[in-house]
C-alpha cells in the first residue's frame, strides 16, 4: 500500500487542496488503485510557495489541477 500525504494546511486549502485531493481520488478510482494507494491529509510541509504540497516516499511535489494526473504519473512509475 502506497500512502500519498496531501497538506491541507491554510496555504495548501487555498492553493486548492481540496480540488487536488478530489482529482487524485479520481485518478485512483478510474484505474482501480483503491487497494494500492491510500491518500492521507498533512499539515504543512513547508513547502507553500510549490503549490498543493504532495508527499510519498519523502518527495515533495508542488500540484495543481494542472499538472496533478503527471505528479500521479510520477509517483506511480517511481514505486512500481
Amino acid at each position: 500500500m502506497k500512502i500519498i500525504k496531501i497538506c491541507v494546511g491554510s496555504s495548501c486549502h487555498v492553493n486548492g487542496s481540496y480540488k487536488v485531493v478530489r482529482a487524485f481520488n479520481q485518478i485512483i478510482k478510474e484505474r482501480e488503485l483503491e487497494n494500492d494507494i491510500e491518500l492521507v491529509g498533512s499539515f504543512c510541509m513547508g513547502k507553500c510557495t510549490e503549490g498543493v504540497a504532495v508527499e510519498c516516499d519523502d518527495i515533495i511535489y508542488g500540484v495543481s489541477l494542472e499538472n496533478v494526473e503527471e505528479v500521479f504519473e510520477k509517483i506511480w512509475e517511481e514505486n512500481n
